[in-house]
């Protein structure tokens, strides 16, 4: 059972806050606390805009999200971490190698695929990013009673 799930990329302005939002949308009922952070936080920043307005298509925001460095103590609390790229589990592996048997790519079920990052790209890479965490988020869904 799984009562926090922790989302991470680089930054924390594209894609994990982007797949935070469409897990607690996908979870909405159940008792599962979504968060996200960065390995390298553009910290107290908001949701990239271009992020944002691709994330709304799908009737989602996240006006209120700030940025947030990713912690030891946040790997360790957290119940299930996804990250979206191969180096982000090395990374993570590296600051909490406890976390190694938690610690998956959020596009495990989908072919262990890597989400790119959009960060300063034009509009069709955060949609195609979009695609990819929402198709991702789907196949976690049956893991995640």
């Amino acid at each position: 059972m799984f009562k926090s799930i922790l989302v991470v990329c680089v930054g924390n302005i594209c894609r994990s806050p982007t797949g935070e939002a469409l897990l607690k949308a996908k979870l909405a009922g159940r008792s599962i606390q979504v968060s996200s952070a960065g390995l390298g936080a553009l910290v107290g920043k908001p949701l990239d805009a271009t992020a944002a307005e691709v994330l709304t298509t799908l009737g989602h925001s996240l006006s209120e999200h700030q940025a947030r460095q990713l912690t030891v103590e946040m790997l360790r609390e957290a119940d299930l971490i996804l990250a979206m790229e191969q180096k982000h589990l090395q990374s993570i592996h590296a600051m909490a190698p406890e976390a190694r048997g938690k610690t998956f790519l959020f596009g495990k079920w989908s072919d262990n695929r890597e989400v790119p990052d959009p960060y300063r790209q034009q509009r069709p890479a955060f949609e195609h990013v979009l695609k990819l965490l929402d198709e991702s988020a789907d196949a976690w869904l049956p893991y995640l009673k």
